[in-house]
């Protein structure tokens, strides 16, 4: 069974776990209960995701909105409450799981000021603003607090999605909202332990300090797991070239943090939270993302789809203005104490309004809280039996209208006066010590404008890639292979282990201003996929890439490739041959093929058995490092080629002896040396050098 059938039928499971067992004879009464509800949902949820595509709203809006048509208060169409929970608190894990691997501990400290500063100012500053006001009227103090609380928190995904689609996430605004939605989904770590406390149930400020220190205790724990356990785990995983095996580890490592932080007190969330950084410390977390991103996709609708399904319609009617005020006062009270604690944070006004008015909403998290502290006693802005109602109601509304209330921040910036030229930067993308363009990276810290890319990483790319640098050509390189990726770091080349498959990845990483894309995959079918989906992300793109035959030399034209080399052409001469200016000459770009010249055995060599016969050459060196050893972080004596297939491995005088493992696990029997001025050979068969 496949790892999202697994998913489903666990969603089953916990769907019609209340229910009472049928008899045998039920077996043959049609569809199970369940099957029909998890059916409209996924129906409904494709309907939503198209209904918002035409009208040109955020998904995630649509979700919500579907919600509320579908749900008891409306059309009644998904009624099983149980399903919908569980599928969408596994929808939260997987979204901080996919946050938490995008933002990684080395991207957390290079914004720890915004987040820590600004993200505590702005909860902070909320929390007290409304306590004091509620207390004002009257409230009660636990509800006060807790009221505070929940409008504190913004919704992570509708933000992000937002600053996306408008090319700004890494712009200063994005950055400060970046640094504010982190700190909040961390406060809500805080929050959690301290609503039991507010309805008398917690234990007291002992019971707290106590939940704390758990805490920290478990975040200690995943974070020295970052560094030492999890990235070998995951080169041992990702070296199996097994997408299956690959994805049912990153789904059991996101799961079983969760588990681990549940049992010490600590939410779900949390936990699938620092499973995204403990994948984000390895190498393969864009590989990762690009493997989880359908399953958070699908669980994110469930959990959105249930906030909708959770608002009565009839009781927005009979407390329409109950609803409207305090969405209006929610918006207004979150815009000003933004702004403000933006504006303390050191940010001009063309910053702070932005800021404000993206994460003027309530976010998903506060649901959770809300149904905490519902369950405990508490209830929003002391309104009782009301409270509930009122609170889903006005964030309902306010989800919906946030892609509005942002785009307010256009008429309103008009309104100020330019800013002086000292201070002109302030604002613009990638500015600032915290600016996301400042090191000159792309998506993922891959740089593809105007550069040549490679997508995959076989000999042919490995020859052209050499190549291109030595000629002063920039590019990069996406790749499945750890030891390819080994060999590029180890040359300080930028390369991002990633399926390039992914249509999601490629659009994030720019692919369409990229100077060339050649698809220099060894899979006939998968270069042919690849082509595919880059046709549909950048169709204007100028392609290269190679055929093994005439049906496939007509198929990849047909894709949409330009450039298609035939098998028995020198692709890698080819490839430079398109890529390299006009002023390279072919003297020149001869010289830079020739770094690594097959290598072929002598005459006398050839005759001292049937295996140098057979594996005489020539053969083109894979690399000029053992590959092996750089991926373990070892180091080399000397280097030997293999002569059936170019594998270059470290000899038995070094610590590894890659190249005997090499030969005696391929079955591979000659070796020739691979040292400069060395033309020496052996064979393992017959033990002979010569």
């Amino acid at each position: 069974m496949t790892v999202r059938g697994w998913m489903w039928g666990a969603l089953a499971l916990l769907g019609t776990a209340g229910a009472e067992g049928a008899g045998a004879e039920a077996a043959h009464a049609g569809p199970p209960a369940f099957l029909v509800q998890l059916t409209l949902l996924l129906i409904v949820s494709a309907a939503a995701a198209y209904g918002s595509f035409r009208l040109r709203l955020l998904p995630i809006i649509g979700f919500l909105l579907a919600g509320v048509l579908v749900g008891p208060g409306a059309l009644g169409l998904i009624r099983d409450p149980q399903l919908i929970s569980a599928a969408s608190e596994v929808g939260v894990m997987l979204l901080l799981f996919t946050i938490g691997i995008e933002f990684s501990l080395e991207r957390l400290s290079r914004i720890a000021r915004l987040i820590f500063l600004g993200g505590g100012l702005q909860v902070g500053l909320t929390v007290l603003a409304a306590a004091g006001a509620l207390l004002a009227f009257g409230v009660g103090a636990a509800d006060a607090v807790f009221t505070g609380c929940l409008l504190a928190l913004s919704s992570t995904a509708i933000v992000m999605k937002l600053l996306g689609e408008r090319g700004e996430t890494n712009a200063r605004t994005g950055q400060v909202s970046l640094g504010i939605l982190i700190f909040q989904d961390l406060a809500v770590v805080l929050m959690v332990l301290l609503i039991p406390m507010l309805a008398g149930q917690g234990g007291g400020a002992a019971g707290v300090l106590i939940a704390l220190a758990k805490a920290g205790g478990i975040i200690a724990l995943v974070l020295v797991a970052a560094r030492r356990v999890v990235p070998p785990l995951m080169e041992v995983v990702a070296r199996t070239c097994s997408t299956e095996i690959f994805l049912l580890a990153v789904v059991a490592l996101c799961f079983g943090t969760a588990s681990l932080t549940a049992l010490a007190g600590v939410s779900l969330a949390l936990g699938a939270f620092l499973a995204g950084l403990l994948v984000s410390e390895s190498r393969y977390g864009a590989q990762a993302m690009g493997e989880i991103l359908p399953l958070q996709i699908l669980f994110s609708a469930a959990f959105f789809l249930s906030v909708g399904v959770q608002l009565d319609l009839r009781f927005v009617l009979g407390h329409l203005g109950l609803v409207l005020g305090a969405a209006a006062l929610i918006a207004l009270l979150k815009v000003v104490v933004t702004s403000l604690s933006v504006r303390l944070l050191g940010e001009d006004w063309r910053t702070a309004l932005p800021v404000a008015l993206l994460t003027g909403q309530v976010g998903e998290f506060s649901f959770v809280l809300a149904t905490t502290g519902a369950a405990l006693g508490l209830s929003f802005a002391g309104l009782g039996e009301q409270g509930s109602g009122v609170f889903i109601a006005a964030t309902v509304l306010l989800m919906a209208l946030t892609p509005a209330l942002a785009a307010l921040g256009g008429p309103l910036l008009a309104r100020l006066p330019s800013p002086a030229p000292g201070r002109a930067g302030t604002g613009a993308a990638g500015t600032g010590p915290s600016g996301g363009g400042a090191h000159g990276d792309g998506a993922h810290g891959l740089p593809v404008a105007g550069r040549v890319v490679f997508l995959g990483y076989g000999a042919h790319a490995r020859l052209s890639a050499r190549a291109l640098s030595r000629a002063g050509q920039p590019y990069s390189v996406l790749t499945r292979s750890p030891d390819g990726a080994s060999e590029l770091q180890g040359r300080g080349a930028p390369v991002l282990i990633a399926d390039y498959t992914r249509a999601g990845l490629l659009r994030d990483l720019g692919i369409d201003s990229a100077r060339a894309v050649v698809i220099a995959d060894d899979d006939t079918e998968m270069t042919e996929r690849t082509l595919s989906v880059l046709r549909t992300v950048a169709p204007q793109v100028q392609v290269i890439t190679r055929a093994t035959s005439p049906e496939g030399f007509a198929g990849l034209q047909a894709l949409g490739a330009q450039h298609v080399l035939s098998a028995h052409r020198e692709v890698a001469a080819g490839i430079l041959d398109l890529l390299t200016p006009p002023e390279v000459t072919r003297a020149q770009l001869s010289r830079h093929l020739a770094e690594h010249p097959p290598v072929t055995l002598s005459a006398a060599q050839r005759a001292q058995c049937e295996h140098a016969a057979h594996n005489a050459g020539p053969v083109t060196p894979e690399a000029d490092v053992c590959l092996e050893c750089v991926a373990l972080g070892d180091t080399w004596v000397h280097l030997r080629v293999c002569m059936t297939c170019g594998h270059v491995g470290c000899c038995d005088s070094s610590k590894n002896r890659h190249a005997t493992r090499h030969a005696q696990g391929q079955g591979h029997p000659v070796i020739r040396s691979a040292e400069p001025g060395e033309d020496w050979a052996y064979c393992y068969e017959h033990r002979w050098t010569k």
